[in-house]
């Protein structure tokens, strides 16, 4: 089993950020969703807010978002701003 998924957040024509993840910590309607390898599947809205998403190694990114959409399906996570 691995211990990441991949993460894609994404806006048109803009691809924040691509790549394996080992949490992503998002702003959420229904409150602050941190999604971690193997999650249950989940459709959600977002609110304004911060993404935080940690990789194997370095320091985690941020990401300031207004509102999007996030999806979390067989261990692959889509953010749509």
């Amino acid at each position: 089993m691995t211990n990441t998924f991949h993460l894609t957040i994404a806006s048109v024509g803009e691809t924040r950020f691509d790549g394996a993840a080992v949490s992503a910590t998002l702003p959420t309607t229904a409150g602050e969703v941190t999604v971690l390898p193997h999650h249950e599947p989940l459709v959600s809205t977002l609110k304004p807010g911060t993404i935080t998403v940690r990789k194997t190694l370095g320091e985690p990114q941020q990401f300031q978002v207004e509102s999007g959409v996030l999806e979390v399906s067989n261990n692959r996570v889509v953010v749509l701003l």
